[in-house]
């Protein structure tokens, strides 16, 4: 069970059968026997692939035991997310605060499995050049199966559906995606921006497909 004591503070059950993986800095406080230990980019309970690979490298601690356990980090506000095993998790390592133990996790490119938008030596640059903007780098992780996961935010987070068209967001504010998506990186500029008098958002992603895109309330990166 998730509860979020305030936009800041979740408090997580754990219990024999549901372990959590969290970062590491992230636990405030606990009760009960609840017992923690790091997880190598080996693997770890529930099959989770360890994000400490190919640049994902975000360090993770794994909870067991029976307990309570409040988490946050560094202020950030969050936003709680279920997967209910179809549509799958796409964020970047730094974006997750804690998820149950049972999610499947991967490490995937940004130009590939992430949405970069197509493949090749294209692909490659493009989505090199979303994962500076964006703070991603190339790799990026998807979550997938039952269960829940807590994301950080700058101000919190609102998810835009997308389904017919393109949804276009501001790349500092993306924070993650579920579903198929593509999401390609343009240059928005134009004679106005040229001159100094455009509106300074010079590139944009576009977002299409079937899913939904997640959005923070700044432009800060984490």
């Amino acid at each position: 069970m998730y509860e979020e004591l305030n936009s800041k503070v979740v408090r997580v059950d754990v219990a024999p059968g549901r372990e959590i993986i969290a970062r590491r800095g992230a636990m405030l406080g606990y009760e009960g026997d609840v017992r923690f230990r790091p997880l190598s980019g080996g693997g770890g309970a529930g099959g989770m692939i360890g994000r400490q690979l190919s640049g994902e490298a975000t360090a993770m601690m794994l909870a067991e035991g029976t307990g309570r356990i409040l988490y946050g980090f560094a202020g950030m506000h969050l936003t709680r997310i279920r997967l209910d095993g179809t549509a799958a998790l796409t964020a970047e390592s730094s974006r997750v605060l804690c998820h149950d133990a049972s999610l499947q996790v991967s490490v995937v490119p940004v130009a590939g499995g992430g949405g970069g938008g197509g493949g090749g030596l294209g692909g490659m640059l493009r989505g090199a050049a979303r994962g500076a903007l964006t703070g991603q780098g190339l790799m990026t992780s998807q979550l997938s199966g039952h269960g829940e996961v807590v994301l950080l935010s700058h101000g919190g987070t609102i998810e835009l559906p997308v389904s017919s068209g393109e949804v276009v967001v501001d790349p500092q504010a993306y924070v993650g995606h579920r579903g198929p998506l593509t999401i390609d990186l343009r240059a928005a500029l134009s004679w106005r921006d040229a001159v100094g008098r455009g509106s300074g958002e010079a590139m944009q992603l576009t977002v299409r497909g079937q899913g939904s895109v997640l959005v923070q309330a700044s432009e800060e990166r984490l």
